[in-house]
């Protein structure tokens, strides 16, 4: 049996589930009107029904997360809101308290979340037999561990591949309420890793001050596919609910490209977990749309570059280096040495640079070649390297030329008596059916020409569906083919399109037969796990010490005494552990 390999995209709302599925997404996943990890990306159950309708029609998948940490008061609510979304065609629910797992009548699969913090063999086990028919790892685990996950755990493996870090351990940080009040085990996180802070020993001198010191590039393992699908990893993950339409269909659709590639390079190991080719569209470029620079953080057990404390925000793609600035009452003229002899650049491109206190932005408002003239820019000068985070004739292509998806459909054609057609449809994700028609017209005088006719009529795109017109008899007296017009064709093709829409995708595609729930309801906990130790307000594999040269470790540096972070008067206490290579935050 092949396995099927699934590419899962973020859905703000309905309509950027829509568009990741027309860029290649196999499956979604979206938040309901409560109880996600997300609480500004909230939707209504009928929102997702909408979205589970459309992303059926090509065997794609919609999850809704449930993934904040639950109060026992709100259980009851919690129940209700997930029955009215299986209702409403819901294929799973991502969970983070697996208290669910006892619930009889929540009959779809459960996702255990990231938020579960499963970063070992043991964590993956919990998950499972609690009733998880599929785990989601923790995003800083090295490739031999997500092998021996795969290897020993009896359930599908989801991995993210792409999108913005969280310093710590997912699950695990209690930063953003402390600092801020607000919880990310309920959904509220303030991104305290994006604050700016400074860095100061015992004795209270500066050794780094005013910068994002938290803050990590953004994930990227496209190049790693092949080896996360040889370890048994089945689901891809883009992180991303909070981002844009543009972000969303750029992304996806890197990703599909990607994965299409894998499959075709061995189509007898690997297919895609759902149906239909994508065509149209723009070229995908991951530095066109929000990043932070990329990194495959620990995928191979190795330290490196993680952080971008310099650029929390998007830097884009690097276009050159500054040149000169000429500053004129009004405007400043920038002057390039482009990094590429194909740079374009376009009036109303977004450009940025790191300055002392973060990221600068800002619009150009008239570009040509290599020069930018724009409003005065605080802090713009020669030497600095210059990024584009908004191309605009990027984006606009994006909307202009949206991907669109289509499923080849094969059609055999028979004429048989007083011109009855019976039209064989046969879907490439197996749906078959056979439709009578009756055509109450003439016979045609050129038999050729009435076929070219069914053929060319017929074999058009029609919402969906990318028809072909594989045969075509006749057992009529002669040979003879009816006289159709062109719109009568055309109705029967719509007709025919209904009729596929309508039904059911067949299950065989599933990589697993994790279709239903784990039969280990009985192993669902009574009561919420515990979020960690208070104290702790986060911990984390990356190491501030490894980023700026004083690892002791791995660099050489001298042992530091206590080291402290300061953020708005507040002190937090780093504790290092070398032997496990690991960063803490202690109150």
């Amino acid at each position: 049996m092949k396995t099927c390999l699934e590419l899962l995209s973020p859905a703000r709302n309905a309509d950027i589930g829509i568009a990741a599925i027309d860029c290649g997404a196999d499956a979604v996943y979206i938040a309901g009107p409560q109880f996600g990890a997300r609480k500004d990306a909230w939707n209504t159950v009928e929102d997702i029904a909408r979205l589970c309708g459309y992303a059926h029609k090509f065997g794609a998948k919609v999850f809704v997360t449930v993934n904040i940490l639950l109060r026992d008061d709100e259980l009851e609510e919690v129940h209700r809101q997930m029955l009215a979304e299986q209702a409403a065609g819901v294929d799973a629910f991502i969970i983070r308290d697996l208290r669910i797992c006892g619930w009889e009548d929540i009959t779809v699969p459960l996702h255990a979340s990231t938020q579960c913090a499963i970063r070992t063999v043991e964590d993956a086990r919990r998950c499972a037999d609690a009733g998880c028919s599929r785990i989601v790892l923790e995003r800083e685990l090295p490739l031999s561990t997500i092998q021996a996950i795969c290897r020993e755990v009896d359930c599908e493996v989801e991995c993210f591949v792409h999108g913005a870090l969280c310093v710590c351990y997912s699950g695990d940080c209690r930063l953003s309420e402390y600092l801020d009040g607000r919880s990310a085990d309920r959904g509220e996180c303030v991104q305290a890793c994006r604050s700016m802070y400074d860095l100061v020993d015992s004795s209270g001198k500066v050794l780094v001050r005013n910068k994002a010191l938290l803050s990590l590039k953004d994930f990227n393992l496209h190049d790693r596919l092949p080896e996360l699908a040889a370890a048994g990893v089945i689901s891809f993950k883009i992180e991303g609910r909070l981002k844009s339409a543009s972000y969303v269909r750029n992304i996806t659709r890197y990703y599909s490209d990607a994965l299409d590639a894998l499959v075709a390079a061995d189509p007898g190991k690997y297919a895609r977990a759902s149906s239909g080719k994508v065509y149209g569209g723009v070229a995908p470029d991951p530095w066109k749309t929000f990043n932070r620079g990329y990194t495959e953080l620990f995928f191979d057990g190795k330290r490196g570059r993680w952080s971008s404390m310099d650029a929390p925000k998007s830097m884009g793609e690097f276009i050159g280096t500054v040149i000169s600035v000429r500053r004129h009452e009004k405007a400043a003229e920038i002057v390039l040495k482009p990094a590429s002899r194909s740079l374009e650049l376009h009036n109303g491109d977004g450009f940025a640079f790191a300055g002392k206190n973060g990221v600068i932005g800002f619009r150009g408002d008239l570009c040509s070649c290599n020069t930018i003239v724009c409003k005065p820019v605080d802090g713009l000068r020669e030497g600095l390297s210059l990024y584009r985070n908004i191309d605009t004739a990027f984006e606009k292509e994006l909307d202009r030329n949206p991907s669109h998806r289509e499923i080849a459909v094969a059609l055999s054609v028979r004429v048989h008596g007083k011109w009855n057609i019976d039209v064989t449809a046969v879907s490439e994700d197996g749906r078959e059916f056979t439709s009578p028609f009756k055509a109450d017209l003439e016979k045609a005088e050129n038999r050729e020409r009435a076929e070219a006719m069914l053929r060319e009529q017929l074999g058009k795109r029609s919402l969906h569906y990318h028809f072909h017109v594989d045969s075509l008899v006749s057992d009529a007296p002669g040979g003879a083919l009816p006289l159709l017009s062109a719109s009568t064709i055309n109705s029967i093709r719509r007709l025919i399109a209904e009729d596929l829409d309508s039904m059911k995708i067949p299950e065989s595609r599933e990589a697993f037969s994790a279709l239903l729930r784990r039969p280990f309801r009985q192993n669902a906990p009574k009561a919420s796990l515990p979020s960690g130790n208070a104290q702790v307000l986060m911990k984390s594999k990356y190491c501030i010490k490894y980023e700026l040269g004083m690892c002791p470790k791995h660099q050489g540096a001298k042992p530091s005494g206590p080291l402290y972070l300061l953020n708005n008067g507040r002190r937090l206490a780093l504790q290092f552990d070398c032997k496990a290579c690991e960063m803490s935050i202690h109150l």
